[in-house]
């Protein structure tokens, strides 16, 4: 690596950083360098995170991004992508999110895999996936761009960490073989009122298909999916907008509720 590649990655990396601690995005990376690739910008999402390790906080799991074909839809790519989950970003089932710590946040609704054995690719299947999950549980995730207006493209949203801010998890863990994952449904309420209905199978036609994508692609930076952490596993619908005072409740058959307030 170059010491301009460095420093450039520094700089974006940088650039991220102080426009969440500051509350006001910034223009996308893709505007000042269009030729920034998937990899540069996961190594530049790395350093922040990174960054955040060695300030104390720890990575407790993964979430996979852009899974349904309504997310790739919305913002007009074709490819999953993923991030990290720190401890910090934990808000507890029925409680509020801080929202003095979000700029534009939208909220998902998806299923989180919780592991019992290390996950290592390349070649891991889904079958791996399966006998790897301790349980999964119903989880909100509360997505957020660093970058104004949600103008991005797929290197601006792997970059900020693939837009993750906050995530919930809810309802009553469930052994996989107690659930079929392909067909399970999901209605998103709002104020209590329907905004969204999803199905397993449009997280890549199988939630697990999504974490063993996420095992395959993290051995391209030696990365490996520990026991105990949490994968969302991607969002079942498109993802909906959140203002303050806002009330969120996903209902998962079989898993049961999670809810969070804004």
């Amino acid at each position: 690596m170059t010491t301009e590649v460095a420093n450039k990655r520094q700089q974006f990396a940088d650039q991220l950083r102080v426009a969440e601690e500051s509350l006001e995005g910034i223009s996308p990376l893709t505007s000042v360098e269009p030729e920034l690739t998937i990899d540069e910008a996961y190594f530049i999402q790395l350093e922040n995170i990174e960054r955040k390790v060695v300030q104390g906080q720890t990575i407790v799991g993964k979430k996979i991004g852009l899974t349904s074909k309504a997310m790739q839809t919305l913002l007009g790519v074709n490819e999953p992508d993923y991030g990290h989950l720190l401890d910090s970003m934990v808000v507890e089932n029925g409680s509020a999110v801080p929202k003095q710590k979000l700029l534009q946040p939208k909220v998902e609704a998806e299923i989180a895999f919780i592991l019992k054995e290390d996950l290592k690719g390349p070649n891991v299947t889904t079958l791996d996936v399966l006998q790897a999950t301790d349980y999964v549980v119903p989880a909100i995730e509360i997505v957020d761009s660093r970058i104004q207006d949600w103008k991005i493209q797929l290197p601006d949203t792997i970059a900020d960490n693939a837009s993750s801010a906050f995530y919930v998890l809810g309802g009553k863990p469930k052994k996989i073989e107690e659930v079929d994952l392909e067909l399970l449904g999901m209605v998103l309420k709002k104020n209590g009122e329907v905004v969204n209905t999803g199905v397993g199978a449009a997280a890549l036609g199988h939630p697990a298909h999504c974490v063993a994508w996420l095992a395959n692609r993290l051995a391209d930076f030696d990365i490996t999916l520990r026991a105990g952490e949490v994968i969302l596993s991607g969002a079942l619908s498109a993802a909906v907008e959140a203002t303050e005072g806002d009330s969120f409740t996903a209902r998962f058959a079989h898993l049961g509720e999670v809810t969070v307030h804004f």
